[in-house]
């Protein structure tokens, strides 16, 4: 496989504990990923970062690592051009709310406010980072993301979902119930929006196979992202997740890496060049 471009997530795949790409996952200092990037530029290949982000901060990101472009909010924004071109997807937002963001017609309908009261102390606003987003609603917690969504169904919403985007250290700023368990960062949002769904429309864009094409992610919803590409690289800290391993075993294009976060990064990178 010809790779052309590598589209990549970014926290907890290209960088490590606490957003950085020169600490390893145990937060040994490391110049491997920062290596395997420039190895990624030296070959031709373009770099897309496809994030959870807003698309300001993809953006930012973007011009530290060298990126051509920008997918942001979980699949629901692509950008090209250093930002200056930019296409808002909204999947299956029913049309009696065409020409409105989801965040506009979540605002109307609060059916986020009806959510969070429901899971109280299960579920909250990721705050401060969900005062941005437009296309999704950026909420943290524990709960199971499969009976939310049968519970949105049944009230009427059977066109939203609740995408799992990973776990995420606890911090004294949450005012969620104790538990052990680690909080996951969960995107509400139109069904039809994907990580995937954004590679797609991007490929064509660009006029890029899709078998020219890698992903590199670490969570759940980066499984989308295969059906767009020729071959998906999960990071090892994403495969060893609770379930990830039943849900690796149907997608026949992943692939695993040895090492977690930026070094399987970086052998993910070396591996598609």
């Amino acid at each position: 496989m010809a790779t052309r471009i590598v589209y990549t997530d970014l926290d907890g795949t290209m960088v490590g504990p606490r957003g950085s790409f020169w600490h390893t996952a145990g937060r040994d200092l490391t110049a491997d990923p920062a290596t395997a990037l420039l190895e990624l530029h030296r070959a031709g290949a373009a770099l897309v970062l496809v994030s959870g982000r807003t698309l300001e901060q993809v953006i930012e990101a973007g011009r530290i690592f060298a990126a051509d472009g920008a997918i942001a909010e979980l699949g629901a924004v692509v950008s090209w051009n250093a930002g200056r071109h930019r296409h808002l997807l909204t999947g299956e937002l029913p049309a009696q709310y065409a020409g409105r963001t989801p965040m506009d017609v979540f605002a109307e309908t609060r059916v986020v406010e009806e959510l969070l009261a429901r899971h109280a102390g299960r579920l909250e606003w990721h705050s401060p980072w969900h005062a941005t987003h437009e296309a999704d609603a950026l909420l943290r917690g524990r709960v199971d993301p499969r009976a939310v969504d049968a519970e949105l169904a049944e009230r009427g919403y059977e066109w939203l979902t609740l995408n799992d985007n990973g776990a995420i250290p606890a911090a004294s700023y949450m005012t969620l119930d104790p538990d052990p368990a680690p909080p996951h960062v969960y995107h509400l949002m139109p069904r039809g929006i994907s990580k995937g769904a954004a590679i797609a429309w991007d490929l064509r864009r660009r006029g890029i196979d899709p078998a020219d094409a890698v992903a590199i992610g670490d969570s759940v919803s980066d499984l989308d992202m295969a059906p767009a590409v020729g071959r998906l690289w999960i990071t090892a800290n994403g495969a060893a997740v609770d379930g990830m391993a039943q849900r690796l075993a149907a997608v026949p294009n992943a692939s695993v890496t040895d090492a977690p976060m930026g070094e399987g990064w970086a052998q993910a990178v070396r591996a598609s060049l």
